[in-house]
């Protein structure tokens, strides 16, 4: 959410950070619906004060017996009585319109992220590792995991439908590895606590992080107005909505592994084989919470540990800033860390992380107190840490030999009772 301050201090700043999002100019309506509301409000306070000052002259003229005067100023209260309820009603529908507004506008793109309308203007920062030496065509992980006999798509087609699909023996406990993995790097090396949050929340924890009311229709409801959670960065970061933390306490930094759902409305046609796109899948997610202060530095510290998993596993990657038009909406700025597969003969996003400035901070009233007494709202931000689906994907492809076999990551290796390859 934004801040109307600073819009109304600064609109020209505010509508050129909407520009590079390739969005237009906002300012003007914004500021538009606020002076009308301000100035109802005016009215509305006038109004209140006339109604108490009558009613107290009610009172002086019945003691003088002046009943003509009496009745008339009863008459007046009565009348801005209603005036004020319909100026009340007023005031409440045009702050609802106002906060509609201002909740489906993206955050503001920080000040050196790159310029793009879109993934073509993003500008690699680093590549990290080589990719896998073949003397044979590699297969892609789809392919791999059926010839296997242990990625099933037409029995998860037959009971849920397409993009979705069933893991068995060594693969099923390969992703559970991963992210076994994953959450012991994080917790062990990282500092960040595990957490075992809801798979279901509620309207206003969707809103707090942003994905309501824009995003509604990429996102699962149950029959109980409840939502799946299409990333745990949705319960992780409200765990501090409504508080007033102590300064000392940040910054907060938590981890949890689990499923994800998303309708992937947009995506018809894209990613229709294999385990790249799906509506249910597993992810270990980082969320941190932090001061103004720090949270530049807590993003670059987020995105290492996001690398450091790669790193251990083997995998060749490339880390991305991400231009301002291909940002995602609560960001400010955004790091996306893509592996190399080489089935595909390509990078693939693997990890996104962002800083979100105080944007969710304000949607949740999420604030902290510092020395000076003064209540500020918190800096959030998230990342993956890594898609746990994404991280099997690369290491079928790009441990694979010639004849199907599957090599195990070292790393990987105590997490499946310490064998070495999948298949014969």
């Amino acid at each position: 959410m934004h801040d109307l301050k600073f819009i109304r201090d600064e609109p020209a700043a505010f509508d050129q950070g909407l520009k590079r999002r390739n969005i237009e100019p906002e300012s003007a309506k914004i500021l538009r619906r606020d002076s009308e509301l301000r100035a109802l409000q005016t009215r509305l306070q006038q109004a209140q004060a006339r109604r108490n000052e009558a009613s107290k002259l009610i009172g002086h003229a019945k003691a003088k017996k002046d009943e003509a005067q009496a009745s008339a100023l009863m008459a007046e209260v009565s009348g801005l009585k209603r005036e004020i309820q319909e100026g009340e009603e007023r005031e409440r529908l045009d702050q609802a319109v106002l906060q509609a507004i201002l909740a489906t506008i993206p955050n503001l793109p920080a000040s050196d992220v790159p310029e793009g309308r879109d993934e073509t203007g993003n500008v690699e920062l680093r590549r990290v590792g080589q990719a896998p030496g073949m003397n044979f065509s590699p297969k892609e992980h789809f392919d791999l995991g059926e010839q296997l006999g242990l990625m099933d798509f037409e029995a998860a087609g037959r009971m849920s439908g397409s993009r979705f699909v069933v893991l068995k023996g060594q693969l099923a406990r390969l992703e559970r590895a991963i992210a076994s993995f994953m959450l012991d790097l994080h917790t062990g090396t990282f500092g960040y606590q595990e957490i075992a949050p809801p798979y279901l929340v509620r309207d206003d924890a969707m809103f707090g992080t942003g994905q309501l009311p824009k995003f509604a229709d990429d996102l699962f409801r149950t029959t109980l107005a409840h939502w799946l959670i299409p990333t745990s960065e949705v319960p992780l970061t409200n765990l501090v909505r409504e508080q007033m933390l102590e300064e000392a306490q940040l910054p907060i930094r938590v981890t949890a592994h689990t499923p994800c759902f998303r309708a992937e409305a947009g995506a018809a046609g894209k990613d229709t084989r294999g385990m790249i796109r799906m509506h249910q899948f597993s992810k270990v997610e980082l969320v941190s919470i932090t001061t103004p202060e720090q949270s530049r530095d807590e993003h670059e510290r987020m995105t290492a540990a996001a690398e450091e998993v790669l790193k251990r596993l083997g995998l060749h990657f490339r880390t991305m800033v991400l231009c301002a038009g291909d940002m995602g909406f609560a960001a400010i700025k955004t790091y996306d860390i893509e592996v190399w597969l080489p089935g595909q003969k390509a990078f693939r996003e693997i990890s996104s992380c962002s800083a979100c400035g105080d944007f969710q901070a304000r949607r949740m009233n999420a604030r902290y107190r510092p020395a000076d007494g003064r209540p500020r709202f918190v800096h959030t931000l998230n990342g993956s840490g890594l898609a746990v689906g994404r991280t099997l994907v690369a290491v079928l492809e790009n441990y694979q030999d010639g004849n199907g076999r599957i090599a195990i990551p070292d790393a990987l290796q105590p997490y499946m009772g310490g064998a070495t390859h999948i298949g014969s």
